[in-house]
């Protein structure tokens, strides 16, 4: 996971109890839930430990994929010889996830949704009942809205949030024990980068280093000083 220890961050947990309020609701209500949000927000680290959690068959798509690469992939996850057909894949995918109870998660599901790989998706809601977790990027409902026949199967959409302070703290204690980083250092971070928990993990890194050069186990915004974030912006060109 990028380096990236899977910690109960805000994401995690909002994705997890979504997912289990899905695996119980009465069989009269939808089973589809939606994860979005910009990407680098953790979207995948909550994916991972939910489908560890519920035992989800987990697939992460690619953009180049087709209805029949799509349908490989799932039965690749699920241990199931591919059939002859689009329709047999189907079938078969459809009667794992009904006689499983187990959730199929779908990750970067943005490269599906502008294709015709997206009426997959319905028919294997449709034939199986079962549920099925779409995480994306931030035009994840936009895409969706065009697909009625997808859209009204939604139970919840969970927007992913931002980084909290409480996250940092967590991943601190997590990725790096024996180092105190305090609060104002990792505040200013977080504002910073905008909760991007991507680039929070990179600087993470970078202030664990810098603190092992400089022999210390504690370290605050002052002791930091100018050093600065990584951002993503590229550093600009010096003039002449």
């Amino acid at each position: 996971m990028n380096g990236v220890k899977v910690v109960p961050l805000t994401n995690v947990g909002l994705l997890a109890s979504a997912m289990e309020r899905a695996q119980t609701r009465p069989s009269n209500l939808p089973g589809l839930v939606v994860m979005y949000g910009a990407s680098g927000l953790g979207k995948t680290i909550g994916a991972t430990f939910a489908a560890n959690m519920y035992r989800g068959y987990y697939v992460e798509c690619r953009y180049t994929w087709t209805k029949k690469t799509f349908l490989l992939a799932i039965l690749k996850e699920m241990g199931i010889a591919p059939g002859r057909t689009l329709s047999e894949m189907v079938d078969a995918a459809a009667d794992q996830l009904s006689r499983s109870a187990r959730p199929l998660i779908i990750d970067d599901v943005q490269y599906l949704l502008d294709k015709a790989v997206a009426n997959i998706l319905t028919d294997l809601y449709n034939a199986s009942h079962g549920t099925i977790v779409l995480i994306g990027e931030e035009r994840v409902p936009a895409s969706l809205a065009k697909l009625e026949r997808l859209h009204n199967r939604v139970l919840e959409w969970v927007p992913a949030q931002a980084a909290t302070l409480e996250d940092l703290r967590t991943l601190v204690t997590a990725s790096y024990p024996s180092l105190q980083i305090e609060d104002d250092l990792l505040e200013d971070l977080r504002r910073s980068v905008h909760g991007c928990l991507r680039r929070i993990s990179v600087n993470l890194y970078r202030v664990h280093s810098e603190a092992q050069a400089m022999c210390v186990d504690a370290i605050d915004l002052a002791r930091w000083g100018k050093r600065g974030w990584f951002t993503g912006e590229a550093p600009t060109g010096r003039g002449r």
